[in-house]
């Protein structure tokens, strides 16, 4: 029988479980969906199907995706939980087995099984496979349409090792560029690097060591480079042995950023170093001649988890904002750059990725314009104009909280930035989730349209759109 959930800040209000999975053919839209908006936008984040063993942690959940599909201005729903391994097992238990990061919370029966991961970090479409993912296994393939389950993707038997959430797809090649970190199997500092081709065919492979052994969430690319950010939050299974956290805060070890040249190899990457500070995601990066620019939202000091020895972060630090390195392959320096761009609190950064890897003028992210009136996730969404500095904000309103909000363009041949914004919202007064469609180049105006749930998306971490065929 299920037990219920504990009390923790991951697992209540706009965090809590949806344990139920549904379909809403038309959902009640209040203003006018953009019949150019013709598509699916999945979303994908932590949903634990039972009450947690040992300590919860909010990247721990099973991955559930929800998919809001759109076509002649009307949206339609769906979710599904991804039926990996772990979930079905648990599923035919009827309770959780596993610990989310420190095997000696799972239970004996399931000590030694080997899994396909969570999926509960991000969902992209490739070669025509709708892909969910998270950083410690291979991709797992799902129908997009039911949302069905099929299994882990490995293209063809090709990929050996994990897969980040966060491929990038060159817009320019069709090429699907990846990394995994703790590539041996094991928590070290091995690392790889792969291609896949637009035909979805795994093209290259290899791997190189670090400089330390750390969570290396996101990387970025330009049309001539490969940048891999090793920042000190940590992993440590000898730390772990002693009953110490499995990643924590080591600022001592400081940043190396490598960057690799496209027509070169791992045995080109160049390392860098600087200041201690933390990335989950870049907004875009672009090659300038010889210098590499990247755009990130930097935090000061990594969130979510400890220092060392088990004590809590300051959380006064832990606080992302816009930042810019430049790197000059044209100097004989390891230093680089850094510029901060706006003080606002901002994150999940996303960018018309037609431009990914290449100049670009606008980039959007989840932002925070009231933070003294949170309720969880965010309580903007904003557009950044890198040619004249301005922001664009739109406050999704008293009690309600969003998080990354993702591009469509008009069309394919619409210019940089003609296109909207799709985000979800959480509401806490109606303890439900609504969809918010902004014109990209009018955000402050709030929503073309908004499309109404009768239930909450729990807060998760990333989204992608899929064009119809």
């Amino acid at each position: 029988m299920a037990k219920p959930f504990p009390r923790h800040p991951n697992l209540e209000g706009g965090f809590a479980p949806l344990q139920m999975e549904c379909e809403a053919p038309d959902l009640v839209v209040e203003g006018e969906v953009p019949r150019a908006l013709n598509g699916a936008f999945f979303r994908n984040g932590p949903n634990p199907q039972y009450a947690p063993r040992g300590d919860y942690h909010w990247f721990g959940g099973d991955g559930m995706i929800h998919g809001f599909y759109l076509h002649d201005g009307k949206v339609g729903y769906r979710n599904r939980w991804v039926r990996t391994v772990k979930w079905n097992v648990e599923h035919e238990a009827g309770e959780s087995l596993f610990g989310a990061f420190n095997p000696m919370d799972s239970d004996e029966r399931v000590q030694g099984m080997q899994t396909d991961g969570l999926a509960n970090t991000n969902v992209v479409w490739h070669a025509g496979k709708l892909l969910a993912l998270e950083e410690a296994h291979a991709p797992f393939q799902l129908d997009p349409t039911t949302l069905e389950s099929i299994g882990p993707c490995t293209f063809d038997d090709k990929l050996v090792g994990p897969m980040t959430a966060h491929p990038k797809i060159d817009p320019e090649t069709g090429e699907m560029l990846f990394f995994g970190y703790n590539a041996d199997g094991m928590i070290s500092e091995h690392m790889s690097f792969h291609v896949v081709d637009r035909d979805g065919k795994l093209v290259r492979s290899e791997t190189f060591k670090a400089p330390y052994a750390s969570m290396v969430h996101d990387f970025m690319i330009t049309s001539e480079h490969v940048i891999f950010p090793i920042m000190p939050l940590t992993g440590s299974l000898e730390r772990v042995m002693k009953g110490g956290p499995v990643y924590a805060w080591e600022p001592e070890k400081g940043v190396h950023i490598g960057i690799m040249p496209r027509n070169g190899s791992v045995a080109d990457l160049r390392w860098f170093q600087g200041d201690p500070a933390f990335v989950f995601h870049p907004m875009n990066a672009h090659t300038d001649g010889t210098k590499v620019v990247c755009d990130v939202c930097e935090f000061e000091q990594a969130p979510l988890f400890p220092w060392a020895d088990g004590t809590p972060g300051d959380p006064s630090k832990a606080v992302p904002r816009l930042t810019r390195w430049t790197f000059d392959l044209g100097k004989n320096t390891d230093d680089y750059q850094w510029e901060r761009l706006h003080d606002i609190p901002c994150e999940f950064p996303r960018l018309d990725e037609r431009r990914t890897g290449l100049g670009y003028r606008y980039g959007y992210f989840a932002c925070e314009t009231n933070p003294q009136h949170k309720v969880g996730g965010f309580s903007g969404i904003g557009r950044v104009d890198h040619k004249t500095g301005k922001l664009d904000l739109y406050d999704v309103g008293a009690g309600c909280g969003t998080n990354e909000p993702i591009f469509v363009p008009k069309s394919e041949s619409a210019p940089e930035g003609e296109g909207f914004l799709l985000a979800n919202v959480y509401d806490d007064n109606r303890k439900a989730t609504h969809l918010v469609i902004l014109d990209a180049e009018n955000v402050a105006d709030g929503p073309l349209a908004t499309a109404y749930l009768d239930h909450r998306v729990p807060f998760g971490f990333h989204g992608n759109w899929c064009p119809a065929a």
